[in-house]
């Protein structure tokens, strides 16, 4: 590790957060109609990206500042089983072919901005709504604040704010500072800062991977080299386990595991208000089409970005903190200005989920618990400012949580957040395609998931560690039975199920559905059409 300042990577970093930060502002104006203040045109860009920026979009959404540092770190630390994350990118595609089209196309007809509104005028239920929404912005709150741990990993490792002996303001001031710029800048364009700052986040990251599968490789002497150095580190004893550190490939009694924690990742990922909101800003159903069948150029990326965890290991790389294997990686391979540019890659990395997330977040807030059970009459500008402040208020909260606590409280509830998601998937997906499930039975099988996975996360916790997930240097949510997400999204189904054919037997009320069969399957075209959600009272009944 470099001693003190690395100050030509800082200057190159600070030139692209100011390029990005003029962007954040300018994009105000971007593609915006005058005096227009609505959630479709704040909090969803007006619902008019084409395939090109939703594509960036996504991609900016989905593969995070977290995940350009975790997947590798995660391979760094325990071999082969980091990779889960490149299979279950490749899942998720056919899976949400199937739906999202789905999902756009009634959204677009009623109205809708968030899950929650769907799952309401489908099943004519605020208690389920309401359970959905809650669940959304729990399982994000922690996604947030994994953002700003990936700012301050990069800050770290250039040095910037760090030493046990530096005053805390004096120490955290360089990330104060990144939180106020995003803060401003989402607050003032909305979700078209973050559109317009993707295209620079995915260039620079897709650069940054091309240059360091070819670059670093040939600095270490090739990939056989790489291999054999991190096969051999891998089978060093742990000393506080008794077992290897890791393995190049999974052991037969971990596959099982290893397949459970990648299907149960890809049917939770479209689940988190972060995607969603990123695909209802697409202006057509083609759009969403489209992109399911051009993103899994990301999990291309993806796979080559967890082969730099075993160049670290081969490079040498000694951290304590796993977060800061891969930029310290970049730090001590490449020369100091493209070290920056890779630092950039992930700060920016971080800023535009971070700002995504933040309006899903507080538009699950403004549309299912603002407006449906604190004020009903709340105009199109009353919902619009309320967003704004609810986005600021989830990302002090997320601020928070990343200087008050431990860092792997913050991962680990992250990955908590999976568990709970996945427990929407029923109500969501299940609703796009039938009525036949009962809104009681959906809302006792979510209870029953979240229990039982919340329970089985926090009692898989380290003796030494008394927080969901345990140790740190394993992946937590995993139980003997593989995936606890995976598990209690079964007994979620199950009860679900059931508790329909009972409900049906004695002939329980049922909610009123809005919705048309016609309308899961229309498309605008490319022009967009604004429709006012339904009033509050529209399909109300519990």
């Amino acid at each position: 590790m470099k001693d003190g300042v690395n100050g030509v990577a800082l200057g190159v970093f600070i030139f692209f957060f100011l390029a990005v930060t003029v962007m954040g502002f300018l994009a105000a104006r971007w593609r915006r109609p005058d005096n227009e203040q609505s959630l479709d045109e704040w909090g969803l860009g007006g619902r008019s990206f084409g395939t090109w920026i939703t594509w960036f979009l996504l991609g900016g959404d989905l593969y995070t500042a977290y995940t350009f540092v975790a997947v590798p770190a995660a391979v760094y630390a325990a071999g082969a089983a980091g990779f889960f994350a490149v299979p279950y990118t490749i899942l998720v595609y056919p899976l949400i072919f199937t739906f999202l089209p789905r999902l756009w196309s009634v959204s677009h007809k009623h109205g809708y901005v968030t899950t929650s509104d769907f799952v309401r005028g489908r099943f004519g239920s605020k208690g389920l709504s309401l359970a959905v929404a809650l669940t959304g912005i729990l399982a994000t709150m922690p996604y947030i604040a994994l953002q700003l741990v990936g700012i301050q990993a990069v800050l770290d490792v250039m040095g910037v704010g760090g030493g046990e002996n530096t005053n805390w303001f004096v120490k955290d001031l360089p990330l104060l500072i990144a939180f106020g710029v995003l803060a401003a800048y989402t607050y003032s364009s909305g979700l078209r800062a973050p559109a317009l700052i993707a295209f620079v986040k995915d260039g620079l990251i897709y650069i940054v991977i091309a240059v360091a599968i070819i670059y670093i490789p040939i600095k270490l002497g090739g990939f056989d080299d790489i291999f054999a150095k991190a096969g051999h580190a891998f089978s060093q004893v742990n000393p506080a386990t008794g077992k290897p550190r890791g393995a190049l490939a999974p052991p037969e009694a971990n596959q099982w595991t290893y397949a459970t924690l990648a299907l149960g990742s890809a049917l939770a990922l479209f689940m988190y208000p972060h995607s969603i909101t990123a695909t209802l800003s697409s202006r057509s159903r083609e759009v969403i089409r489209r992109n399911t069948t051009i993103l899994p150029l990301y999990s291309l990326m993806l796979g080559l970005l967890a082969l730099l965890g075993f160049m670290a290991i081969a490079a040498g790389v000694k951290v304590t903190n796993g977060q800061l294997a891969i930029p310290q990686l970049f730090e001590d391979m490449f020369p100091d200005w493209f070290a920056g540019v890779a630092f950039a890659a992930i700060g920016i990395g971080a800023l535009v989920p971070a700002a995504i997330m933040s309006i899903a977040a507080a538009n699950l807030f403004t549309r299912n618990i603002y407006k449906d059970f604190i004020k009903p009459d709340a105009t199109a500008e009353q919902e619009t400012r309320v967003s704004k402040l609810v986005s600021l208020l989830v990302k002090v909260g997320a601020l928070v949580f990343v200087l008050t606590m431990d860092k792997t409280v913050a991962i680990n509830f992250q990955l908590l957040g999976g568990i709970w998601i996945l427990q929407t998937f029923p109500a969501l997906v299940g609703g796009l395609f039938t009525r036949w499930f009962h809104r009681w039975a959906l809302l006792a099988g979510w209870a029953v998931g979240m229990a039982y996975g919340t329970l089985a996360a926090y009692g898989i916790a380290s003796p030494t560690q008394a927080h969901f997930g345990g140790n740190a240097k394993e992946i937590p949510g995993i139980g003997e039975i593989g995936y606890i997400g995976l598990t209690a999204f079964v007994l979620n189904a199950v009860v679900a199920v059931v508790l329909t054919f009972v409900l049906k037997a004695v002939k329980a009320p049922e909610g009123l559905d809005e919705t048309s069969p016609e309308d899961y399957t229309a498309d605008a075209g490319d022009q967009g059409v604004q429709v006012e959600l339904p009033p509050a009272t529209a399909g109300s009944a519990h």
